[in-house]
């Protein structure tokens, strides 16, 4: 008898038993990250979180759903100027609240099904029980239902094999310094082999009562064209840059590269070599240059 290969979920690198996630294209929803947005719901369900920077200096979240279909995500808020090049390399759905002009117009340029609001139907709704607007929230299933081509994305990153050495530095995760009250640390867990996230002073818990603790968290530091935090700022995440990866309990430093908005991003370590994630959840910090992190000792 022949057996069929379970499918790798591509975003996560972990097997899809389901084999759902084979014909479903990436949906990335526009989260929003202030302290009245807690509890946030569906993120820790995420295949990769991208934080980014936007005016003021605060940071929203960009999460991109694939192999998981979480009952509802956010409070859902509005689309900027970085997000296009965060979505090119994987195309799919879009979801977010509105925006300013400029960055609709922005996302219209990428490859993706763009869904606000207005038009959403019943794939967002507002829950009466909070206030507006940190209340809006998506609803992957409904949203799914009109993907257009039912077809997975490509990989955004290499897997390690289980087992495989990681390279790098034994490390106890760090403090990535965002400005503006948002700094943000990932502490390494070695019971659950993840790094627990921690923000505005307090455990990040979702609202189904889950820690956020990805197996990856990548620093990227980028350029804001336009300004740290100025209204309107685009990342710029074509070129070369200096990267951090902190994956299995160690900090690998390194570079990120990307050719195109069409290319995804490839992390390097020291030697050149593409550093490879552990299957699971990434987080990717989109950190001004200037941005510093403070490392916590390994124990």
């Amino acid at each position: 008898t022949t057996t069929t290969a379970p499918f790798i979920a591509p975003l996560s690198g972990t097997v899809d038993p389901t084999g759902l996630s084979a014909t479903r294209p990436a949906l990335t929803i526009k989260v929003e990250n202030t302290p009245d947005a807690r509890p946030q719901w569906g993120i820790d369900r995420a295949d990769v979180v991208y934080e980014e920077i936007v005016e003021g200096g605060i940071t929203r979240l960009a999460a991109v759903f694939q192999s998981n279909v979480p009952g509802r995500v956010g409070p859902v808020r509005s689309v900027r100027r970085t997000d296009q090049a965060i979505v090119w390399p994987i195309g799919g759905l879009f979801a977010y609240s509105g925006g300013a002009p400029y960055a609709v117009q922005s996302i219209q340029t990428a490859p993706v099904n763009i869904y606000s609001e207005t038009g959403a139907r019943e794939g967002m709704f507002r829950d009466h029980s909070r206030y507006a607007p940190h209340n809006l929230y998506a609803v992957p299933a409904k949203l799914w239902l009109h993907q257009g081509t039912p077809t997975p994305p490509p990989a955004l990153f290499h897997y390690r094999a289980t087992g495989d050495e990681t390279g790098g530095k034994k490390s106890g995760g760090f403090l990535m310094g965002f400005r503006s009250g948002y700094a943000t640390s990932f502490r390494w867990n070695a019971i659950t082999k993840s790094w627990d996230r921690t923000i505005f002073g307090a455990p990040d818990i979702t609202a189904t009562k889950t820690r956020v603790s990805p197996k990856n968290v990548v620093v990227m530091w980028i350029t804001y064209r336009g300004g740290v935090g100025a209204m309107g700022a685009e990342g710029i995440m074509v070129g070369t840059g200096r990267s951090m990866v902190m994956t299995n309990g160690r900090t690998i430093s390194g570079t990120w590269t990307r050719a195109s908005k069409k290319s995804r991003v490839i992390y390097r370590d020291s030697k050149g070599a593409e550093i490879n994630m552990t299957p699971g959840q990434t987080w990717v910090e989109l950190a001004a240059t200037s941005d510093p992190v403070t490392f916590f000792p390994a124990n």
